[in-house]
């Protein structure tokens, strides 16, 4: 599975990507925001740290709006994946333009028929929200569940992106659903390299360590 940071925060993104735990970003207008910088120079930045999509999201809400706006969008840097709504427009947006070869993140999914249509439009990958369908009461998992069942169903090559993911578990379930990608906060990433049991034994190990008196350098 590969994992996506759901940040503009460069200086998160630098360290996890050295680590090996990046394999793309995603942004949206409210982490732009938080960012407090220019959005299409944090945007670039972005691009320029990982060699994986980026998702950048186009604010329009008519077709032909969005096209413009994903024609300045492309034109950041080769990895941008257009970010545009689950919605009509959204859909003739997608269909264009991964006609065109550019890559579509189809985003705010909260249904499998929902996924469906991204998939039929040719999305590069649909993000269905599993944190805010939880929220609601219903289980996100099952959502993921049942979109790998239709996607597998029809070898749709649209991958399954589980975005609103904010804790461990929801990495683990989404995981073993064979979701393609994850997109999480920073700080949920960090989280996955925890254990009681690590830390311990590495307390141990440098504890019996220091009673030996020997240094490596």
């Amino acid at each position: 599975m590969k994992f996506f940071a759901d940040t503009a925060d460069t200086a998160e993104i630098r360290d996890l990507a050295e680590a090996g735990l990046v394999d793309g970003v995603t942004t949206n207008p409210s982490l732009i925001h938080k960012s407090g910088r220019d959005f299409v120079e944090v945007t670039r930045e972005i691009c320029g740290i990982v060699s994986g999509p980026v998702s950048a999201e186009v604010v329009a809400t008519e077709h032909d709006q969005m096209m413009r706006e994903a024609e300045v969008l492309r034109k950041i840097a080769d990895n941008i994946a257009i970010k545009v709504p689950l919605t009509i427009d959204g859909l003739k947006t997608c269909r264009k333009l991964t006609g065109d070869g550019t890559m579509v993140n189809v985003t705010l999914c909260f249904s499998a028929n929902q996924a469906l249509l991204a998939a039929k439009a040719g999305a590069t990958f649909v993000s269905p929200f599993v944190g805010r369908h939880d929220d609601v009461g219903y289980p996100g998992m099952e959502l993921i569940a049942d979109i790998r069942l239709i996607y597998d169903n029809y070898d749709f090559a649209t991958e399954i992106l589980v975005a609103s993911v904010r804790n461990p578990i929801h990495v683990h379930d989404a995981a073993k659903l064979g979701a393609d990608v994850m997109t999480a906060p920073p700080a949920v990433i960090r989280q996955l390299v925890k254990h009681p049991l690590t830390d311990n034994g590495l307390k141990a190990f440098l504890a019996d360590w220091e009673k030996t008196g020997q240094k490596i350098v």
